[in-house]
């Protein structure tokens, strides 16, 4: 049941800023059908549409029948067995009868007793009819006439003798019956066929094994969930309908349509039998990752047989067993998809996808914005993400939510605001926050997935947060003043008049003023009316206009008042990669939120209640039935991996990390990685995962064998914790530049340090980067760093991994923080250049590794750069690194930035920020010398505070915190 502070309904909330959200204003779930939705499960005849899934009840009350209208139901029974009797003493006959209905097919076993049981409990409904002269049953009396009033016997009757068969007698007796309308929809007929609602349902796949059984309470693996845990002894019998698919299972009650419980196929999955395993006689254990599921069963035949069909249907499941990189699910190949370079283009992609959904949405984000705009500039509400999903609910699409659930004093992301914000808004949007700290004992870990499904169909996955900060392109603007700006990345601004209906900035880069308006002033108010946004021209609005290391977000709940002064403070640009995939990779996404949304759902006490249904994942055979798709995919072979542990989604799994480490040490000539950390290298202490072992094996491996071997590493310059660099940056950013440097060039464990047979070589073989650009704010030159957010690593031209998890223990281990990615590998070739040679690409990594490289080293405006060739002196020395360190000496020179290699400690970084900037002496030298920077590369800084002891204090808080929490 929902808690007593949520059992409350309340006015709607008029306001976005959603300022009473208290309480939950919904506490019933909308099952209503349309009249038209109904009116067309009347007349289905393909099979029932997924809807029904939502709808269970409904249907009921509507009288929509289990089998499909119309839909023939024929019947042959082609086989018997003996069996004994309960009484010992006489042999017994069981009949297989084999049934079709349209495209289904499936196999019941009945003794004759339960053919005569079904003739009484017919024969008994016509007389009660006979006996209820009400019209409204007049058709079924009508439909009653031709039914036969004769039992069927099996012993000496003319008929027998005339069709000297039994099995022929008995099926063309249940064909007679099934051919009656009012028969074959009869609730002793349904069950005697083992049908239910979801028998039919296209999406779920074949039609299955069902019946009714009796199930045992308990027999959960996830501590906390069983009886005190003495669930042995403290348990209870209850009586379900038992519903076998071909990657799950569930148990539902019939009489009021609620789904009570679902079990996932997976590689602990096993069906036994007997008194041993399940301390009943003639009981069946089913068992999973996460539970030990006890039914009992009549008698001894029915237990086998109900662990033989279980077994039978289940072992074509891929998710029974362990796939490549130890995963969960397999590589799928012809797999549609498509990869995005910052937010742009996935937020507007995703906006037309989510327009698209017909019956589910499902998201799930380490943070999510209900205020953020899909696309921009923004000019009505129309595609802000509230707006669609609340859209999308109001059409009958069910929108399931899973967030974050953060430590409030340690992370001010306030998924509480956006839960109560959503869940306000239409009672078919359900949002769930994960974990609970104290009663899962999960402090330092989180959901760090960013994920969207629709309909199971398609689904979107990488880096991008549904949240503010993270829309961006190409052009990493710096300035957002809402009135003409020039589309140069220097520092020339070339005046435009200003106007007020400007609504089209997706080329535009710094701040013009006419020559009466003052530039220090924006045109509109910092507080933007989130109603009226006719002449809007801002490209981030409010809390979306961020620098989260000068000042990290406050008040969420009042997300369109600037969090920042736009005028004096540069944005923070966000660079960033995600991915579409279709098919059955997309319903491998949606499998994994399904767990992990039915997991929580078992474990928070506050969700058991039917306002949170049990989710459903769709079957593999009908995952290539596209009902649309995104625009610009290709296909490619796709497989989903994640990090998983028993605290967050009831299982374990660590597929990413090992795909990483496979990749590197396959990789022939090349590895580009993207990542917002890189801490790695492992001692078996402080860190644990080998990717940088891997990285440093794979150069001397190429050195060994003198070949051309590249390594590309782009990181952002600085953490992203709120702290003045220009004072060290504050302990947290210094406890991650610590166990970064770890990783590079610093102590006996880093990539550097254990090159030792490379020596000065090393930068032959590995450049290690971040990115910066420049603009002009309100007449003054200002630069800010670039904030990589990527998870992303590209191999060969080949092959490409995109997703959540970055380079730490936290996200790779598995047992930390929850993540997903993809490993997409091209199945078709292009022509390509590799080392000087013709070399056979993958066209979707070969376009991806293109797209970044064209942007970092300034090709996007230079067409004379060439980057077709990535392992090449030319392209590695005279671009690349030429461009990194060009960019960075004139970066140091214009703006002394921070952090930078002439800082090796405290003293030297108060003389550096002490001294005079030629961007404020010089503007004009300073314009010149800014003309000559190409692209975003710099060079990291591996000097910077390299005599300083940067673990934090150990009396500070940060430095009472688990090693752990950083790594």
């Amino acid at each position: 049941m929902a808690s007593p502070e949520e059992d409350v309904i309340e006015p709607v909330a008029h306001s976005s800023t959603a300022q009473n959200l208290g309480r939950r204003r919904f506490t019933h779930d909308n099952h209503n059908l349309s009249p038209e939705e109904i009116d067309g499960l009347m007349v289905s005849s393909e099979g029932r549409p997924f809807l029904v899934v939502h709808h269970l009840l409904d249907v009921k009350e509507a009288g929509v029948p289990f089998l499909m209208p119309g839909v023939p139901v024929t019947c042959r029974v082609d086989n018997t067995e003996k069996y004994t009797t309960r009484s010992k003493v006489r042999v017994g006959t069981l009949y297989t009868v084999r049934l079709t209905h349209g495209q289904f097919n499936w196999t019941v076993k009945r003794k004759y007793k339960q053919f005569q049981e079904l003739h009484r409990d017919l024969y008994k409904h016509k007389m009660m009819l006979h006996f209820l002269p009400l019209g409204r049953f007049a058709k079924e009396r009508q439909q009653l006439r031709a039914m036969s009033e004769e039992m069927p016997n099996l012993h000496g009757t003319e008929r027998t003798r005339r069709t000297s068969s039994k099995m022929k007698y008995l099926e063309e007796y249940l064909n007679g019956l099934l051919e009656n309308a009012f028969c074959r929809n009869d609730h002793s007929m349904l069950e005697f066929l083992s049908v239910s609602a979801l028998s039919f349902i296209t999406d779920l796949g074949p039609k299955g094994l069902e019946g009714p059984i009796f199930k045992r309470s308990g027999g959960h693996r996830i501590q906390g969930l069983n009886c005190i845990g003495h669930h042995q002894f403290c348990f209870r019998w209850s009586r379900r309908w038992l519903v076998v698919k071909d990657s799950f299972l569930l148990y539902l009650n019939r009489d009021n349509g609620v789904i009570s419980f679902v079990l996932l196929f997976d590689p602990e999955f096993k069906v036994k039998v007997g008194r041993a395993y399940t301390d009943t006689k003639y009981g069946v254990c089913i068992e999973n990752f996460t539970r030990n599921l006890i039914i009992k069963c009549s008698n001894y035949r029915q237990a086998q047989w109900w662990s033989h069909e279980i077994n039978r249907l289940a072992e074509a499941c891929d998710f029974l067993k362990v796939q490549r990189f130890q995963g969960f699910a397999p590589p799928h190949e012809d797999t549609l998809t498509k990869w995005y370079v910052n937010g742009s283009g996935y937020f507007e992609d995703l906006a037309n996808a989510l327009e698209q959904a017909k019956e589910e949405i499902f998201i799930t984000d380490w943070w999510l914005s209900p205020e953020v705009y899909l696309k921009r500039p923004a000019t009505d509400t129309y595609w802000r993400l509230d707006i669609i999903l609340k859209r999308k609910a109001e059409q009958g699409v069910k929108v399931c939510i899973l967030l974050y659930k953060e430590v409030e004093l340690a992370l001010g992301i306030n998924s509480d605001h956006s839960k109560r914000t959503l869940m306000n808004m239409h009672p078919n949007i359900k949002v769930m926050r994960h974990p609970d700290h104290v009663s899962s004992v999960v402090f330092l870990w989180a959901h760090h997935e960013k994920m969207v499904a629709i309909d199971q169909t398609v689904a979107f996955v990488g880096g991008i947060d549904l949240a503010f900060g993270r829309w961006d392109d190409s052009q990493y603007r710096l300035t957002d003043l809402g009135f003409a700006e020039t589309a140069n990345h220097g520092t020339e601004v070339e005046p435009k008049e200003a106007t007020e209906t400007q609504t089209d900035l997706s080329v535009n880069e710094d701040d013009g003023t006419s020559d009466d308006q003052k530039p220090s002033e924006p045109v509109e108010k910092a507080e933007q009316d989130p109603e009226d946004l006719t002449c809007n021209s801002k490209l981030w609005l409010g809390k979306d206009y961020s620098n989260f290391i000068r000042k990290d977000w406050i008040q969420l709940d009042k997300p369109f008042e600037d969090n920042i002064d736009r005028t004096q403070v540069p944005r923070m640009p966000w660079r960033d990669l995600s991915a579409a995939i279709h098919g059955r990779a997309a319903r491998d996404l949606a499998r994994h939120f399904i767990q992990r949304w039915n997991f929580t759902k078992i474990f928070k006490n506050k969700y058991k209640d039917d306002f949170y249904p049990y989710l459903l994942p769709k079957s593999h055979c009908t995952a290539e039935l596209l009902s649309f798709t995104v625009p610009g995919s290709r296909k490619a072979k796709v497989q989903v991996l994640r990090s998983a542990d028993r605290w967050s989604a009831g299982t374990c799994e660590n597929s990413i990390l090992n795909a990483y480490i496979h990749t590197i040490e396959n990789s022939e000539h090349y590895i580009y990685i993207e990542n917002q950390f890189f801490i790695s290298c492992a001692d078996g202490k402080s860190v644990h995962n080998g990717i940088g072992d891997a990285i440093v094996k794979r150069i001397l491996r190429a050195h060994s064998e003198q070949k051309k071997y590249r390594v590309f590493v782009v990181v952002p310059l600085l953490p992203g914790f709120e702290g003045d660099i220009n004072e060290g940056g504050g302990n947290a950013i210094q406890a991650i530049l610590h166990f970064t440097y770890r990783t590079m060039c610093r102590g006996e464990h880093s990539i550097l340090s254990r090159l030792s047979d490379v020596k000065d070589q090393w930068t032959e073989y590995i450049t290690l980067c971040g990115l910066r650009t420049h603009s002009q704010l309100s007449q003054s030159l200002v630069t800010e760093l670039i904030y990589v957010h990527s998870k992303t690593l590209i191999a060969d031209d080949r092959c490409y991994i995109i997703g959540s998890a970055n380079i730490n223990d936290r996200s790779m281990l598995g047992s930390r923080d929850s993540e997903l990615a993809v490993f997409v590998e091209d199945e078709e070739r292009v022509a390509s250049t590799m080392g000087g040679e013709e070399y056979q690409a993958g066209p979707l990594t070969l376009a991806l590794r293109k797209e970044c490289f064209s942007v970092l080293v300034g090709a996007d405006s230079d067409p004379s750069i060439n980057i077709q060739d990535p392992i090449s002196d030319e392209f590695f020395f005279l671009v690349w690194n030429a461009a990194a360190k060009l960019n960075a000496s004139i970066y140091d020179k214009v703006f002394n930035c921070l952090p930078c290699n002439a800082v090796h400690n405290m003293r030297e970084l108060k003389d550096q920020t002490s001294k005079e900037r030629l961007c404020d002496t010089d503007p004009e030298q300073a314009t010149e010398e800014l003309k000559a920077v190409r692209g975003l590369l710099v060079h990291f800084p591996l000097r910077f505070l390299c005599e300083e002891n940067l673990l934090p204090p150990l009396g500070s808080k940060e430095g009472m915190a688990p090693v752990g929490l950083w790594t």
